[in-house]
């Protein structure tokens, strides 16, 4: 059964070939074109069309590594419908490994956009005009921020259960129930009918030879599930959920020492890390407050108090 004209960017992809397109973002100073690449796989049957996104936050680089050995391992090459590639969508970020957009804002809180608002605006309108309204499904990697370490996991709202069940399908360690934040890419694509997950795993500025495998296993799942490529889905264990969540912040300031691993199940009063200064004067334990599983922790060697240093699931 053929395919219908599938036409993105201005141009229609043929069937059963690799089509690399050019998202074009801005000009630098020196008048060098930015452009982000679209690498496009386009089978002769009729499917649904998945988006994998990474790096819309420029030094989160594990998520550049999944899609990168995504495509490497050829798990891109649909039996079925289509498959759509953007290893690096802020590519100004990624130069620099930072953050932010050039202009300083996060472009995951510049969604919808505007044709004519600041450049991560531009950009942000570029995408949900030209990419999103092609798209069926959108997996969306991320990793935490800075020296915040999280566990592989799934982030969806309570309310989407086809979102949920696509989750649990990926077969994370665990999937984390979060609302959708206003502007934000997965809020955007959510109001246009698609479904979209996000995947949260390890921390900016590395790449986890264990978050890429979890990351690829998951993706290589979904696509399995939806007819897109062959093979059998692989469920290591049930994933834990987290249904409700706090941060515990420090109480002190000083060098940080972890006690624990991240994605342990931990009980009431059991130390989870010590704050101590450099002078050898002062040892401050910290206590978990309840039972709880742990998802992120913050590595930084160095605290400040209130600072968030471990994210503890509430257990019902």
């Amino acid at each position: 059964m053929s395919s219908k004209p599938f036409i993105i960017l201005g141009q229609q992809i043929p069937e059963g070939k690799r089509t690399v397109l050019d998202l074009e973002v801005a000009k630098l100073h020196t008048r060098t074109t930015v452009k982000v690449p679209v690498i496009i796989e386009r089978s002769h049957q009729l499917g649904p069309v998945v988006l994998l996104l990474a790096g819309i936050h420029g030094d989160e680089t594990n998520g550049v590594g999944i899609i990168r050995e995504i495509i490497n391992q050829k798990i891109n090459s649909p039996v079925a419908g289509t498959i759509i590639c953007i290893p690096v969508f802020n590519i100004f970020g990624y130069l620099f490994q930072t953050r932010e957009f050039p202009d300083g804002r996060d472009l995951n809180r510049m969604f919808p956009g505007s044709l004519n608002g600041s450049l991560a605006s531009q950009f942000a309108y570029q995408f949900t005009k030209e990419i999103a309204p092609f798209v069926d499904y959108v997996i969306d990697f991320h990793t935490g921020g800075a020296e915040r370490d999280n566990i592989a996991q799934i982030r969806c709202s309570k309310e989407d259960q086809k979102g949920l069940e696509l989750a649990k399908v990926f077969n994370p360690p665990m999937i984390v129930y979060s609302n959708n934040i206003s502007k934000s890419l997965r809020d955007t694509v959510r109001k246009m009918g698609k479904s979209i997950l996000v995947f949260e795993g390890g921390k900016s500025k590395e790449l986890n030879a264990s978050i890429i495998n979890e990351g690829v296993n998951g993706t290589k799942n979904v696509l399995i599930h939806l007819g897109l490529i062959e093979g059998e889905i692989t469920v290591r264990k049930t994933p834990i959920y987290i249904k409700n969540s706090k941060w515990l912040r420090a109480s002190y300031s000083g060098m940080f020492k972890i006690m624990i691993t991240n994605g342990s199940f931990v009980r009431k009063k059991e130390v989870l890390g010590i704050i101590q200064d450099p002078f050898g004067e002062f040892k401050k334990k910290v206590y978990a407050p309840f039972d709880a599983h742990i998802f992120c922790i913050n590595k930084t060697p160095i605290v400040n108090k209130g600072d968030a240093l471990f994210h503890l699931s509430i257990e019902e």
